[in-house]
């Protein structure tokens, strides 16, 4: 059994003292210590969070729960990651059962290659076709799978995709755009262009992986003249929605393919990613093309383009 919770710094205090005797000798990462008690084992965080582990993690735990009622009047629910469990479970059903439109990207943790962001309708009656191909485990899909079953994909469901090349990537960051604001822009264009098409899709949800709280979302989009804001904001979405498990192998199948492009064009295999071979690879293509080349195939605010600059030096 597992229980964390935070407790206030009165507690925190108390808890320091308490344990000081059964303190293990090391202590782990970013840990005020760590301690064993019977059959629990306790760390407290620097930053307030405390674990619990153990056959009576919750016995222990609930000293500090009356405490924290008693002095502070505060009270924890130990069971809320339980609950959280429930839900997401709930949920999964949930979404997976209905007829929806979710957007997702990829592309924005790679130095090189465009982000490619993809909305697609995913009806009811299709869900079984989508579980067949394998899309609902999108995550553990192999490139050469998603280039398998992305066209397939592609012909049974409405969609729509827009790939922002580096270039005008690198135009948004000098207008002080962020990651997060860009992918908000682009999942709203593709979330309208889906929804406005002439063929009306009976939707029940717009489903959206929640990369941002909702509210930064909608301030990121204030500019823009047309927006989609019935959404439904979600952690971990390709796994409870279709339409947004669809929409990550669409947008990763048009990514790969403008990945194998670039490489073509370069006759230089392109690596994903932002490691430290994409640096190697960098320094090869500022030797052959230059540094302005950079500007039309990378994302120069990565840190891999001071170092490709170093390596050149």
């Amino acid at each position: 059994m597992t229980i964390v919770f935070k407790v206030s710094d009165n507690i925190k205090e108390k808890m320091i003292d308490y344990y000081k005797d059964v303190k293990r000798p090391k202590t782990p990462p970013y840990a005020l210590f760590q301690a064993d008690e019977a059959d629990t084992i306790i760390t407290l965080y620097e930053s307030g969070k405390v674990m619990f582990q153990g056959i009576s993690a919750d016995v222990d735990a609930n000293i500090w729960v009356d405490l924290e009622k008693k002095l502070n009047n505060r009270t924890i629910d130990i069971n809320s990651d339980k609950k959280e469990k429930e839900k997401y479970k709930e949920e999964l059903k949930y979404y997976y059962s209905m007829s929806t439109i979710g957007s997702d990207e990829v592309g924005t943790g790679d130095y090189f290659g465009p982000i490619v962001v993809t909305a697609s309708y995913v009806d009811k009656s299709k869900i079984d076709f989508i579980n067949e191909l394998g899309v609902k485990d999108s995550k553990k899909l192999t490139d050469e799978k998603i280039l398998k079953i992305a066209p397939l994909l592609i012909k049974e469901i409405p969609y729509v995709t827009f790939t922002l090349n580096n270039k005008e990537y690198n135009k948004y960051q000098s207008m002080g755009y962020n990651m997060n604001k860009i992918k908000a822009i682009l999942h709203n264009k593709v979330l309208y262009a889906l929804t406005h098409k002439e063929e009306k899709y009976p939707y029940q949800k717009i489903v959206v992986d929640q990369f941002v709280y909702p509210r930064k979302y909608f301030e990121h989009i204030l500019e823009a003249t047309e927006k989609v804001e019935n959404i439904t904001f979600t952690t971990k979405a390709e796994s409870k929605c279709a339409s947004v498990a669809a929409s990550s192998i669409i947008s990763r199948y048009f990514f790969l393919l403008k990945m194998e492009e670039l490489s073509k064009e370069l006759n230089i295999t392109i690596p994903k990613g932002a490691n430290d071979s994409v640096d190697e690879i960098g320094k090869e293509i500022v030797k052959k093309y230059g540094y302005a080349k950079l500007n039309e195939i990378a994302k120069l605010n990565f840190k891999n383009t001071d170092k490709i600059k170093e390596l050149n030096i």
